[in-house]
């Protein structure tokens, strides 16, 4: 199985090492990316386009919240785990879609565990072979499961119209006439 491209973002760099550390050993990820600078890290993510962030909740001058906020407002969006000492940002994670949420010092099974729901949620839409969706074409498949255009909308600060535009696109190009004809096939 394809190596989860990684990018690592902590408070301080003795948590990148031991995170850096752990997570090689598990030989599920290429890490691309590591810094301790919330600011400079925003622009590196939005460049280097790691499919799965690792991102501490409490650094100085930004929050992981808001680091994820900006890195979406550039209209990009991997997947984040929040790796934290703190408990109490949980509900607000899960309210922002954070893919993971574990608790420091990281226990691997954890660790194995969410790399392995990332691996299968990768599965979850196969294309077929040539046919290019955008990210954002596969982030409304996936909401689209659960969600109807005018939330989709909301949630990712678009028009009703736009996701709609968005939904004919994909179908169009994988040759289907309804998504459940996606979510079916899985």
């Amino acid at each position: 199985m394809e190596k989860i491209k990684c990018f690592l973002l902590g408070a301080q760099i003795n948590l990148i090492e031991r995170l850096k550390f752990t997570l090689l050993l598990t030989n599920e990820v290429e890490i691309i990316g590591e810094i301790c600078d919330p600011e400079k890290a925003i622009d590196l993510i939005v460049k280097q386009k790691p499919e799965l962030v690792f991102i501490d909740i409490e650094m100085p001058r930004m929050s992981g919240f808001e680091v994820v906020h900006e890195i979406r407002k550039n209209i990009f969006f991997p997947k984040f785990i929040f790796i934290t000492t703190c408990n109490q940002y949980a509900i607000k994670a899960i309210r922002i879609d954070i893919f993971d949420y574990i608790l420091n010092p990281i226990n691997i099974d954890e660790l194995k565990e969410a790399l392995f729901r990332f691996q299968e949620s990768r599965k979850k839409f196969c294309f077929p072979k040539g046919c290019c969706l955008t990210n954002r074409e596969k982030e409304i498949i996936e909401l689209a499961q659960n969600k109807t255009s005018k939330e989709i909308g909301e949630e990712l600060h678009l028009s009703k119209h736009t996701i709609d535009t968005h939904r004919r696109r994909i179908l169009k190009r994988l040759g289907i006439t309804s998504f459940s004809e996606i979510y079916l096939a899985q």
